[in-house]
């Protein structure tokens, strides 16, 4: 299944974000800063990055639910779910 870029745009912007944060963990690492500030800023990009992964899932299941014309196919919702339990 493929995902309307259109829809992506809240998540990619999430992504970035993390990765912009990820790059201040890099830095804080370099510096020398204390472990639990970075630990703090690790754990919030790793939060971030768990909630773009749960909107992708849930966009997929929305479109499976809507595009599938009231038949739903039971592979792609099967994929998803499983997707979604990657993440938990």
């Amino acid at each position: 299944m493929e995902l309307d870029p259109q829809e992506m745009t809240p998540v990619i912007n999430r992504i970035k974000r993390a990765q912009g944060q990820l790059a201040g963990v890099l830095r804080m690492l370099e510096e020398g800063r204390e472990c639990e500030d970075v630990v703090t800023q690790l754990a919030a990009v790793s939060r971030a990055l768990d909630r773009a992964g749960f909107a992708i899932v849930a966009t997929g299941l929305q479109q499976c639910l809507t595009e599938g014309g009231g038949g739903v196919n039971d592979m792609d919702v099967k994929k998803m779910e499983k997707l979604f339990l990657s993440l938990a």
